[in-house]
């Protein structure tokens, strides 16, 4: 049983980071290995709509020169999935943005791969956004047959400045829930 993490926030240790943090220590408890992987900063190219993934079906994108394949193998070999970003304007950043429109598009070419996983978005913001930003991410999971995983308040909490998010009880209690409730399902689900 494993959950596979991308952080989105070009700032490695910032409030995403403890968001996602705060969400896999509470699924660490349940004995669950986690993961997490740095897609903020780094250079995540644009999927080039060259439809390569639609006519290989290999299970990789065409491009090779970043992160996004590997990024893909684990998320295959993963139970759950979760994408983390700070609120951009209302959305995601834009390499979340990059590395998920090529990522589910090569699912989708190979016969709805990540279908039946588990997935959770999760947003950093400053006053409000987030729950955009969220959105955005569940149509991905939802357009690719995954089941999208909820807390008792939306997957978001409110910070400005790194370490910001550790004063939002609400948000952190928030993020500790959606850790069980992962938790909780892959147990439920795995038939190992």
């Amino acid at each position: 049983m494993k959950v596979i993490a991308f952080n989105g926030s070009p700032h490695k240790d910032g409030n995403t980071y403890l968001l996602i943090r705060h969400t896999l220590d509470a699924i660490e408890k349940a004995g669950i290995k986690t993961e997490i992987i740095q897609i903020g900063g780094k250079n995540v190219h644009p999927c080039i709509a060259c439809g390569k993934c639609l006519e290989n079906k290999d299970r990789q994108c065409i491009q090779k020169k970043d992160m996004v394949n590997e990024c893909i193998t684990k998320m295959l070999d993963a139970d759950a999935i979760i994408i983390g970003t700070p609120t951009y304007f209302a959305g995601v950043t834009p390499e979340i943005k990059a590395f998920m429109d090529r990522a589910f598009l090569v699912g989708k070419a190979n016969d709805d791969m990540f279908r039946q996983k588990l997935g959770a978005g999760i947003a950093a913001e400053r006053r409000s956004g987030a729950v955009c930003a969220v959105d955005t991410i569940n149509h991905y999971f939802i357009i690719s047959g995954m089941f999208a995983a909820g807390s008792r308040y939306w997957n978001n909490a409110k910070g400005f400045m790194p370490g910001d998010v550790e004063t939002d009880e609400e948000g952190i209690d928030t993020m500790k829930q959606l850790g069980e409730n992962i938790a909780w399902f892959i147990k439920k689900t795995h038939t190992h």
